[in-house]
């Protein structure tokens, strides 16, 4: 199982490594743009907030205790050009999406793990307007069927 998540990662994390983003600032506009505690400091003094104002005005806690920012829609940071103003600082879900969150790499999984699955179908969720959701698309079922195929001659070579 670890390996397979290994390879899900990697599947995932080849697509951030291939496609630079193309500031369309879709996912800017994403609900729960999750920022870790240890990110606060850094976002804060990229957006030229105190760290009190930052936390006050642009974070919310959720029950569980996880912080958000508070406006997404779009995100207080994207400017008028799609621009986001604190793109080297930016949180790493941001860096990751669409490619490393966690709906898109447990759908890569599954397709690796039961060949019963259509990945298409499975991230049908993703807007087809989205730039990298057209790369993705249609690359994806290649790129499962590529990594079926060496885990089955990596096998194959074990025995």
């Amino acid at each position: 199982m670890e390996k397979d998540l290994d390879l899900a990662y990697e599947i995932c994390m080849s697509y951030k490594d291939g496609f630079p983003c193309e500031m369309c600032g879709k996912c800017c506009r994403q609900p729960n743009i999750v920022v870790r505690p240890e990110e606060v400091d850094r976002i804060a003094k990229a957006a030229g907030v105190s760290l009190h104002d930052f936390i006050t005005k642009y974070l919310t806690t959720t029950p569980d205790g996880r912080l958000l920012f508070y406006r997404t829609d779009p995100c207080a940071f994207l400017d008028d050009e799609n621009r986001c103003r604190i793109w080297s600082d930016r949180p790493e879900i941001c860096r990751d999406f669409p490619y490393a969150v966690s709906m898109f790499m447990s759908r890569v999984y599954i397709a690796l793990t039961d060949e019963r699955a259509d990945i298409i179908e499975m991230i049908g969720y993703m807007d087809e307007s989205w730039p990298c959701t057209t790369v993705i698309k249609s690359t994806i079922s290649e790129k499962i069927r590529e990594t079926r195929q060496a885990k089955t001659d990596d096998s194959n070579d074990i025995r």
